[in-house]
């Protein structure tokens, strides 16, 4: 399917606004021109936000949503070096991936960080199963995880998801002025 881009908006006013926000203007072509809603839709077309740091991290709160995309991944790759050291000790250290199997039952990884810090505490021999978990972390992050692949696939994947929430849209009220 082809891409379709956002244009981008000649003006923003801001300062008429009391909350601060941009007024949303419409576009001077109708959106189904613009590419915006392939399936020839004529609402009016919302217009992205300029790139502004302070406005973006004002929508999201504390921080941007590439900071909290990194904290997901950064969880993430505390699971999958998790994993990875849970594997290496079932196959030679049957004792320590007993203890570790015990502690996940009662410990969340969905803090990384947290799991750590709390695997650390737990006994000397936690403590050097969590310092493994770190440095497989790091390692994964730094060497094995496809960062290029991850920006493609979630661009395909946005794109698919659009386009299949719009096809099944189409498709319920084609049904629907049918009966």
């Amino acid at each position: 399917m082809a891409s379709h881009t956002i244009p981008k908006p000649e003006r923003w006013h801001a300062q008429n606004r009391k909350d601060g926000m941009p007024k949303i203007e419409s576009s001077p072509k109708p959106a189904a021109q613009t590419g915006l809603f392939p399936f020839g839709h004529g609402g009016p077309q919302l217009l992205a936000p300029p790139p502004q740091l302070s406005n973006v991290i004002r929508w999201f709160g504390e921080a941007s949503p590439e900071a909290k995309a990194a904290k997901h991944l950064h969880d993430f790759f505390t699971y999958v070096a998790v994993r990875i050291v849970i594997g290496q000790l079932e196959s030679y250290n049957e004792e320590a991936y007993a203890d570790m199997m015990k502690f996940m039952e009662n410990h969340s990884v969905d803090d990384g960080d947290k799991f750590c810090a709390d695997l650390m505490r737990e006994s000397s021999n936690h403590k050097a199963l969590a310092l493994r978990i770190l440095e497989v972390r790091s390692a994964y992050c730094k060497t094995d995880f496809e960062w290029d692949n991850l920006q493609r696939l979630s661009q395909k994947m946005v794109e698919d998801r659009n386009t299949k929430v719009m096809r099944d849209y189409l498709s319920e009220t084609t049904m629907k002025s049918e009966n």
